[in-house]
């Protein structure tokens, strides 16, 4: 394994224990709609580390290791509460591995009207980073012989449809943990909370479009996880997440990790706040998730959870107890033969087994999730190669911000593990350069009740960049695109500035742009205007 940053300095340096102040919150940041956010998808430190103990301490003093790493470790502090502060996050908790040192620590309040500190144990909704899960249970049931990855679905679902009959037919398990399937994955419906919950949602699904052609295109898809689930389900005999827990949760002995919230009164929960005129508020409606929805975003955990996940995931697939759940070329399957690539948020590579393969400058390959769920924003990352994961859970709409700065940013990844993200330089384009792209474009999702709701891009050239005006439900803003190599480029905020995330625009054989992909939904080009 190649050093890190911190080895170079001291190869067999001890783990540190290092705890500083929590903060506080606040600055305007725009409200945001529990709509918007679906479309997206002074507190307690702890932390562990293999500790030095006492008597040793006593006896020398810190290595350069140790002081190089309690020096990253104030520095990733110092962002956090910043950050906490500027965008109005009351709660925050992050977890760190670095080879054989752990940094866990809660941050700030988990709810302000009645303020508990935030500490590693503390619940919160971590999003989308359960489809790693439900692709890690199925790659379980793989491991048995029960599933073919490259078998497809109707094997497990005779009567699985969309409304394309080639691509239900046709498409397969592996395309759906990759966001391949083609189909339009946005559908948030809510199917009560019944055992069959999901099994109403598949049904259901029978409405939904195709894009495009099965295993031909990144989409960033929803529906198709809840597929994955309900193949979990038949395969297993039982519900979603009772196969979760019983073939990974309990093995793991991941105690402050649920699906349901009559099994988490009592413990320490981070109530999801929306931004208001600058300032953090509790919004109960947040909370509630569809349990049709669970094996695409619906785990409630804490950082010390996740960090333990990051663990199993970079170890050779044994349990705590040295019990055997995975074998480590399975765990390497996982991460490996990536789908077709694209981007959401960040490049990708595309994706192995529900886990984004992220490329760096240098080489080493980032694997990469997280979780957009209204008032609950997290991240997570690991870079196999270096020994490093990063884990982080907020409570608030603005942990956006803090998340793109730990995660889409590479100031995390450049300090710990010694890569960056693929250069990005904005370029100015002409007029006839820019003219393929500008046009009309239309992004549809059904939501909870099950009605269509359409989003409507409109981009014309202007200063040698994409300047666009996109409509959601009568609410208008305006964003931009700044092109750094043939159809990929940053997008920018109103004004006209980078906001560290990436988009791309995908061609049809005939090299016609036909699609814009924004956060790793597809936005088709259409000579419709927004009504």
């Amino acid at each position: 394994m190649t050093p890190t940053a911190v080895d170079q300095a001291d190869n067999t340096a001890d783990a540190v224990v290092y705890a500083a102040p929590a903060a506080g919150v606040r600055r305007a940041v725009r409200p945001l709609s529990r709509r918007n956010l679906l479309g997206i998808a002074a507190g307690g430190a702890a932390l562990s580390l293999t500790p030095v103990p006492a008597w040793a301490a006593a006896r020398r003093p810190p290595s350069p290791g140790e002081r190089a790493f309690e020096s990253l470790l104030r520095e990733l502090d110092a962002r956090i509460e910043a950050a906490m502060r500027a965008y109005a996050i009351p709660g925050a908790a992050v977890g760190l591995l670095l080879g054989d040192r752990e940094y866990v620590r809660g941050y700030g309040v988990t709810n302000v009207d009645h303020p508990t500190p935030v500490d590693p144990d503390t619940l919160f909704r971590v999003g989308s980073t359960t489809k790693t899960f439900t692709g890690t249970a199925l790659m379980r049931l793989v491991e048995r012989g029960r599933i073919d990855l490259d078998a497809p679905v109707r094997r497990y679902l005779p009567e699985f449809a969309v409304a394309d009959p080639t691509a239900s037919r046709k498409v397969t398990v592996r395309q759906l943990l990759n966001h391949s399937s083609g189909w339009l994955g946005d559908d948030y419906q809510d199917f009560g909370r019944g055992d069959h919950a999901v099994t109403r949602f598949v049904d259901s699904m029978t409405r939904l479009p195709q894009l495009t052609p099965a295993g031909q295109t990144f989409a960033y898809n929803n529906a198709g996880l809840c597929v994955a689930g309900r193949i979990l389900e038949v395969t297993t005999g039982t519900t979603y997440e009772a196969a979760v827990r019983s073939l990974l949760l309990d093995p793991l002995d991941l105690r402050h990790s649920h699906f349901f919230s009559d099994e988490i009164i009592g413990l320490n929960i981070a109530a999801p706040h929306n931004v208001i005129d600058g300032k953090a508020v509790v919004e109960p409606s947040f909370w509630h998730q569809p349990r049709s929805l669970a094996p695409t975003g619906g785990l409630v955990s804490s950082v010390r959870d996740q960090l333990a996940w990051a663990r199993f995931h970079l170890g050779d697939g044994t349990a705590p107890n040295g019990t055997r759940l995975l074998s480590k070329a399975s765990l390497e399957r996982m991460r490996s033969r990536p789908g077709p690539g694209g981007t959401i948020v960040v490049e990708l590579d595309g994706m192995g087994v529900t886990w984004m393969l992220r490329p760096t400058a240098q080489g080493p390959r980032i694997v990469q999730h997280g979780g957009t769920w209204p008032g609950q924003v997290s991240g997570f990352l690991m870079v196999p190669d270096r020994g490093f994961a990063l884990t982080l859970l907020t409570n608030s709409v603005g942990g956006s911000h803090l998340r793109d700065e730990l995660f889409t940013d590479d100031w995390a990844l450049r300090r710990f593990a010694r890569v960056s993200n693929l250069p990005a330089e904005p370029r100015h384009l002409s007029a006839a350069e820019l003219a393929p792209y500008e046009g009309h474009y239309l992004n549809q999702r059904i939501n909870e009740a099950g009605t269509w709701e359409e989003t409507h891009v409109e981009f014309r050239a202007q200063r040698g960049r994409l300047q666009g005006t996109t409509t959601t439900q009568g609410e208008t803003s305006e964003l931009g695109v700044a092109f750094y190599r043939r159809d990929y480029g940053l997008d920018l905020d109103p004004s006209g500035r980078p906001i560290g995330t990436r988009s791309d625009f995908l061609r049809g054989p005939d090299g016609r742009v036909l699609w814009w992909r924004n956060h790793g939904r597809l936005h088709r080009r259409t000579d419709q205007r927004k009504p």
